[in-house]
């Protein structure tokens, strides 16, 4: 995982920092006992995750082919190779 870009793209900060605020408005409200304000942030919360899917397909996300998730042990590099 370290030697992808996974999560480093505007789609990915944006769309995670909108949930983060919405996750802490939720938070706040459920502490104060009001259950309108404790849905409206789970509302930002998942407008973060439409934003981020928005985002990325506009382009400023991770492009499709640039992780190989499934290599088969043949195209895998030897862990002595590695430094």
């Amino acid at each position: 995982m370290a030697g992808s870009s996974h999560g480093h793209t505007p789609a990915a900060w944006t769309g995670v920092t909108i949930a983060f605020i919405g996750f802490c408005v939720s938070g706040a409200f459920m502490v104060l006992a009001e259950p309108a304000g404790f849905w409206a942030g789970l509302g930002v919360v998942v407008l973060g995750g439409i934003v981020g899917w928005i985002m990325s397909s506009m382009g400023l996300g991770q492009p499709k082919d640039a992780h190989k998730a499934l290599l088969t042990s043949q195209e895998r590099e030897p862990a002595s190779a590695q430094s």
